[in-house]
Parts: C-alpha cells; sequence; structure tokens
C-alpha cells in the first residue's frame, strides 16, 4: 500500500500520472475558488468556525464531481 502510494507522488511530481496536466490544474482551480469564496463568505457573515466546517465539508463533496472525468496515463 505504501509503495502504491509513493509510486503514485513521484508519477504525479513528475507530471505524468494524469494524461492532461492542465485539465487537473483547471478543475482543481475552480474547486479552491468555490471553496474559498464560501469560506470567506460564511466567515465574514456567520462564524468563522461554521466556515471552515462548511467549507471543508462542501470542498471535499465537490472534488469527486470535478475530477470525475480526469483521465490517468
Amino acid at each position: 500500500m505504501l509503495d502504491m502510494f509513493i509510486n503514485s507522488v513521484r508519477l504525479f511530481l513528475a507530471g505524468k500520472l494524469f494524461r492532461d496536466g492542465r485539465a487537473v490544474l483547471t478543475q482543481w482551480l475552480k474547486g479552491f475558488a468555490v471553496s474559498l469564496a464560501l469560506m470567506l463568505a460564511l466567515g465574514w457573515w456567520v462564524s468563522p468556525l461554521v466556515g471552515v466546517v462548511v467549507t471543508a465539508l462542501v470542498g471535499g463533496a465537490l472534488q469527486p464531481l470535478l475530477f470525475k472525468d480526469l483521465k490517468y496515463a
């Protein structure tokens, strides 16, 4: 299990894990932007603690939806 993780990290750092690295970056930036906006809005209007907790749940649920169509090399 640890060998598989280390191999995946090596491929990722070498830029050979995904077929289209630009698509990975684009999808990651979309998720980051939504999470950041939600955290800032909830932290400002409700409470910083509520903002962090809700943003973690929403951001975590959003990642599988964003990354579902990415292809591995």
